[in-house]
């Protein structure tokens, strides 16, 4: 495609120029048996065991930043639904909607990427679709993703386990991916930069939960709404309350210091390579040494409490020693950051 330096409406036709796209970016990048077909599915087997499936969209703006490009988004996004579930991600799906205009080293950057960090998870990209909008109707390019997993036990990761006494743990740091996007896409300069947190979390949740394959509750990753909107949904379907104290909080200063100039919450910012779980009492000194050994993991905390009472709420203990309701959060804090 080195003769044409932008997308034109032709690569989305159907016709020539759209398979010239097709064989000459995404089966090259993606390249393996069960793509190179190019039939529209593919046609694989799996082990007779459970399967997790999942479906995401990524729209982020800009489309490169520190610690990341929409390609490495919408991989790790993927592989994320799937391994906070307990599920071993293993094939995935990708569909452009791509703008025309949009300049063709730019493409090739992000499926590049994509095919970068798929390879380093193990998982194979195997299917997929593009399609070309006008100039003016797309930002440059979305992706829709789906992903396959397998899960291997028989554990139920649902926020419907959690009980009173069980401990709520991050993996590490709060708000680094939302400080990443905002920062750069406003051109403000950091003293200390911040890199997005952007990391494909399987082989973390694996070492979980093989140190106690029965003693985590639940699982997510802390995406749009930050932990403080997966506290609340967990609370809400437990139908206890959770309570948190903030000193516990793994929160870096640069984050902190853009936190207090610009006005936000980092307990309400997106994460993309960070979870939150739930572990049951007896199970915590296991998960947290399995946390702490993995390198996505070594900042991981024990932050809060399920607690009886004062259901489906949230309770923020805060640094000077008052307790104040942690709300789910309304309306738009980011636009645009996954």
């Amino acid at each position: 495609m080195k003769e044409h330096k932008t997308i034109l409406l032709a690569h989305g036709s159907g016709g020539s120029y759209s398979r010239r796209l097709v064989e000459e970016v995404f089966a090259k990048a993606f390249s393996n048996p069960l793509l190179a077909p190019l039939n529209d599915q593919a046609v694989f087997s799996l082990p007779s065991k459970r399967l997790a499936f999942t479906t995401d969209s990524y729209v982020v703006n800009p489309i490169f930043f520190p610690g990341g490009d929409i390609g490495k988004l919408s991989v790790c996004g993927t592989i994320n639904d799937l391994a906070v579930g307990g599920a071993e991600p293993v094939y995935l799906s990708a569909s452009f909607i791509i703008e025309e205009g949009m300049g063709m080293d730019e493409l090739i950057r992000i499926v590049l990427s994509m095919s970068k960090t798929a390879k380093d998870a193990g998982v194979s990209i195997v299917t997929g679709d593009t399609k070309v909008v006008e100039r003016g109707k797309g930002d440059k390019v979305f992706i829709n993703t789906a992903g396959i997993g397998v899960l291997n036990g028989d554990q139920e990761l649902t926020p419907a386990n959690i009980r009173p006494g069980d401990a709520v743990v991050v993996s590490g740091t709060m708000g680094d991916h939302g400080i990443a996007i905002l920062t750069h896409r406003e051109g403000i300069q950091m003293e200390a930069p911040v890199e997005s947190d952007c990391a494909a979390l399987h082989t973390l949740t694996r070492a979980m939960l093989a140190a106690a394959p029965s003693g985590i509750k639940a699982m997510r990753d802390p995406t749009r709404g930050g932990l403080a909107t997966v506290l609340n949904e967990f609370a809400a379907s437990a139908g206890c309350s959770i309570s948190i104290r903030e000193d516990d909080i793994p929160v870096r200063e640069a984050v902190k210091g853009a936190c207090e100039i610009l006005g936000f919450d980092p307990l309400y910012l997106a994460n993309e390579g960070k979870l939150v779980a739930v572990v049951e009492a007896g199970s915590v000194d296991a998960v947290m040494k399995a946390m702490r050994s993995h390198p996505l993991g070594k900042d991981a905390a024990v932050i809060g409490v399920a607690e009886a009472g004062h259901k489906g709420k949230v309770l923020l203990e805060t640094s000077i020693g008052n307790r104040r309701i942690l709300d789910m959060l309304s309306g738009e804090q980011l636009p645009r950051i996954c």
